[in-house]
């Protein structure tokens, strides 16, 4: 799969290397100025060769300012260092370690390339720590980095930050911002990766402790980063795997081990709201009511509001992708019954919505958040890679969302999994969520959904700022 690029961040990167990229990439932070900063290159070049380094510093002024740092001979000094001080060399390697941990995720196979920048021992380049360290890795050398170059861009305006992570069922995801005084948000790192937490939650009614491992690699990540970029608090939220499961105090416990706060664990009308914040504010108002259907691993709330931004009605239900798929599809691809019963259950829970939110008839504009719905415009929109800002607030019709739905089920979650913008982990569960998609606009009359790339997450960032 091709990572997130949006095509403005590929264009910047180009000039900031003064070359084409000769590995595929996306974005994991920005300066204060706006402009990427690091990347996360993919572990294997366009050639297929390996290409060691993951996290690549490409702010200029950041490579200028550390290579000062370089040229007075610390490189030399801190592997001194490496070679007589037992603590530092433990630290050092504890941070290659990691970075080949998190090379492996990403390609199977590649932990042995070596860790940050490739390197086997010691350390050899100061800006792939720095730019490690930016990213969330435990990276004592890019924090020694860090104290000695930053602010990178003392010209630019401070304003306030915050960081939040939302945890949800299927997937776990970070937004770090600043608001200046005039009142101008800028994101300054965003992520998303698929951990899987509420793998069996609907079966077993707990978290599967290999889900929470994999979870808590990713956490603790997101943390450090969310500090690296002086996001003083982590907000961090959690919905419908954790709500649901009996053992959430595990989970609870892991949270504080890494952002230093409790978890909220909301319920299913405050997700509502803060989705239909992340996703509705700033349309115009000429076009509400709107209905917002944010359709989640393990739940889907369904929210109406005659003004943008400001959920009047909701409702959260016990239907998701993932509770969905655990549940009616037994076979790759699915079954013609697989299929049946999806929509069976799906029909069930849209009469209850119906029911719980008569407003929803009230509805002229239906939006979509959440990456099933996102995932299946990029398909539709036929891109070779996943560009939010060719999905954002762009109109996805039924008929097209219907033809993706019916070539996905036809495909086995292998064959799903290469589509170039299918996020890994998404495959075996879209076609639920897509069906849930196109279920509702059946139900409700809808002819096409504007689809929306900020949801909670953005609506937790905005309601941190007293926004909205």
């Amino acid at each position: 799969m091709a990572p997130e690029l949006r095509a403005a961040d590929l264009e910047a990167v180009r000039a900031q290397l003064g070359r084409e990229p000769t590995t595929t990439f996306d974005v994991v932070a920005r300066c204060a100025v706006g402009h990427p900063l690091v990347i996360r290159n993919q572990p294997r070049d366009v050639r297929g060769e390996p290409f060691p380094t993951t996290f690549w510093l490409t702010c200029p002024e950041a490579v200028k300012v550390v290579a000062r740092i370089e040229s007075s001979g610390s490189i030399a000094q801190l592997n001194e260092r490496f070679d007589t001080d037992a603590a530092f060399r433990e630290a050092v390697e504890r941070a290659h370690a990691e970075a080949a941990q998190e090379r492996e995720r990403l390609q199977p196979g590649s932990r042995d390339w070596g860790g940050v920048g490739g390197t086997r021992r010691g350390l050899k380049c100061l800006h792939a720590h720095y730019a490690n360290h930016l990213a969330g890795g435990d990276d004592v050398v890019g924090a020694w980095v860090a104290e000695r170059v930053e602010p990178i861009h003392a010209e630019a305006p401070v304003g306030e930050r915050v960081a939040v992570i939302d945890q949800g069922t299927h997937s776990c995801r970070l937004l770090v911002v600043e608001q200046r005084t005039d009142g101008a948000i800028h994101e300054l790192a965003e992520d998303m990766i698929i951990t899987k937490l509420g793998q069996g939650v609907d079966a077993t009614g707990r978290l599967d402790p290999g889900a929470l491992a994999r979870t808590e690699t990713v956490l603790a990540r997101y943390c450090r980063r969310a500090r690296a970029h002086g996001a003083p608090r982590i907000r961090v939220a959690a919905t419908s795997a954790v709500r649901d499961a009996a053992n959430r105090d595990v989970f609870v416990a892991m949270v504080r081990r890494h952002a230093e706060v409790d978890p909220e664990v909301i319920a299913g009308e405050e997700e509502a709201r803060l989705a239909f914040l992340g996703g509705t504010l700033g349309l115009p108002v000429d076009d509400a009511p709107f209905l917002l259907v944010d359709i989640g691993g393990g739940s889907t709330e369904f929210v109406v509001g005659a003004q943008p931004g400001r959920a009047d009605h909701a409702t959260s239900t016990q239907m998701g992708s993932v509770r969905l798929s655990e549940r009616h599809v037994h076979t790759d691809p699915p079954a013609a019954a697989d299929l049946r019963a999806l929509r069976n259950a799906i029909a069930g829970v849209l009469s209850d919505a119906e029911v719980a939110v008569p407003e929803i008839h009230t509805a002229r504009t239906f939006v979509s958040v959440a990456g099933t719905a996102t995932t299946i415009q990029a398909i539709a929109l036929g891109l070779d890679r996943y560009d939010p800002d060719a999905t954002h607030r762009s109109w996805l019709r039924r008929a097209d969302a219907e033809a993706v739905i019916a070539d996905l089920a036809a495909m086995t979650n292998a064959q799903r999994a290469a589509i170039p913008v299918m996020a890994p982990g998404r495959g075996d569960v879209i076609v639920a969520g897509g069906l849930i998609l196109i279920e509702t606009m059946h139900r409700f009359g809808f002819e096409r959904t504007l689809v929306s790339e900020t949801d909670i997450l953005w609506g937790l960032a905005l309601d941190s700022l007293g926004v909205g």
